[in-house]
């Protein structure tokens, strides 16, 4: 089984990584869930930090959760995407980019998403409190969050900000033939063992 995958994985590298980006993103959404459910109730529920907010356009009314909400997403996204950062460049891409080159592009992809993430929630835990669905804002709040990563996300990181170099992709590509041609040998191996016997 796990021999099949590996080939599977080999003669789909570029299905098989997007299959990764999004099991391993589970990190990231993790630590995002973990933190608005946590900080939600803190900010909201026990200091009281209801109180409207609006700054640019970010306009989070009491009923939203007010000035509590927005800080609760905006620490849970920015802890997510650092999170991110790392899985996705060491585990998912194995970018060979530097630190340098990679960090400042991540952060405008994290200033973008977290934009985003900022001025969603407002009309989504409007919304879910007008329909009796308050206990459950925070969780569609960062399934949102968690989708808007993923759709903007994956061609930004993959093409411009952890993209491989030549070299590497070379190795990849040269390794993945390498162990197609080693399981195709197996296989031949295995079915003239059998013949035999």
């Amino acid at each position: 089984m796990i021999n099949s995958i590996k080939k599977w994985a080999n003669e789909h590298p570029d299905l098989w990584e997007f299959i990764v980006f999004n099991v391993l993103s589970n990190v990231s959404t993790a630590t995002r869930f973990i933190l608005l459910w946590c900080l939600t109730p803190l900010f909201v529920n026990a200091l009281h930090l209801t109180m409207p907010f609006q700054w640019l356009f970010y306009n989070f009314s009491t009923q939203a959760g007010g000035r509590g909400a927005f800080l609760a997403t905006l620490i849970a996204e920015i802890a997510a995407q650092t999170v991110n950062f790392f899985v996705q460049m060491k585990w998912v891409f194995k970018s060979d980019s530097s630190f340098k080159n990679s960090a400042w592009k991540y952060i405008i992809l994290a200033v973008i998403i977290i934009i985003i993430s900022g001025y969603a929630p407002q009309y989504i835990n409007a919304w879910a409190n007008s329909i009796g669905w308050g206990g459950a804002a925070s969780t569609l709040v960062a399934c949102f969050n968690t989708l808007m990563a993923v759709v903007v996300s994956y061609p930004l990181l993959k093409f411009w900000i952890m993209p491989k170099s030549k070299k590497a992709k070379a190795e990849t590509d040269n390794s993945t033939e390498n162990e197609a041609d080693t399981g195709t040998e197996s296989n031949a191996t295995e079915e003239v063992t059998e013949t035999a016997q």
